[in-house]
């Protein structure tokens, strides 16, 4: 809540310099926020590689032999070698 407070027997000087107020203090909170986004997202990107998906499993070959065995083998006689019918 802000204790600036513009009423209706205030001069035009004394409105603009309440606005001038609020919008200063409005300002250095902008960029209080800013700079603490700012090193979040640094940080974030310092963690992450986009190159190295650490989801995906590095030998598909072994990992269906591994876990779908006779019926991979089986279905592999109906596809075609760009792997649609």
């Amino acid at each position: 809540m802000s204790k600036i407070i513009i009423t209706k027997d205030m001069s035009q000087e004394q409105r603009l310099e309440a606005i001038r107020k609020a919008s200063k203090k409005f300002n250095a909170k902008m960029q209080r926020n800013f700079k603490v986004k700012d090193y979040s997202v640094t940080a974030k990107e310092d963690r992450s590689d986009d190159s190295v998906n650490i989801n995906a499993w590095t030998d598909a070959p072994k990992y269906l032999d591994e876990h779908y065995g006779d019926r991979v083998r089986s279905q592999k006689s109906y596809e075609s070698e760009e792997g649609w019918n």
